[in-house]
């Protein structure tokens, strides 16, 4: 059977999310957070969301959490996808407290369960683009 040949869809950096690509790049999953009421922020944008603050930092995170909610692609969405159903879409709870979408990898898709305790890892898809994605703790 002939691999399918449709690149991926992938993110494209722009002002507000380039420090967030370049830590990833560097291993490092980095969130913003508020210098006028602490609370941490994601996605990337230039306004605080909690109090409207322009004083915004970016921090490394733990890049442990949990997962939130899930679920379990079968079926690819698109074409690009169709080698890598299945695969696991899922909201991650970080220990920060912000939310974040991405992949759960290295577990078997009918593995995974919410709250299920969860550490970032880096996917580099080329020398530009590496994607942050999660396992269970431990792996």
């Amino acid at each position: 059977m002939e691999k399918n040949h449709i690149p991926l869809p992938l993110p494209v950096p722009d002002g507000d999310s380039a420090m967030f690509c370049d830590g990833c790049k560097e291993g490092k999953l980095l969130i913003q957070q508020c210098e006028d009421c602490a609370q941490h922020i994601f996605y990337p944008r230039a306004v605080c969301p909690h109090c409207m603050s322009d004083r915004i930092k970016w921090v490394e995170s733990s890049g442990k959490g949990k997962v939130y909610s899930f679920t379990v692609a079968r079926r690819p969405a698109h074409p690009a996808f169709a080698d890598h159903v299945p695969y696991v879409v899922a909201l991650i709870t970080l220990d920060e407290g912000v939310r974040m979408m991405s992949n759960v990898i290295n577990v078997d898709v009918d593995a995974v369960k919410c709250d299920m305790p969860v550490e970032v890892v880096f996917v580099k898809v080329d020398d530009q683009i590496t994607l942050p994605k999660f396992q269970p703790v431990g792996i």
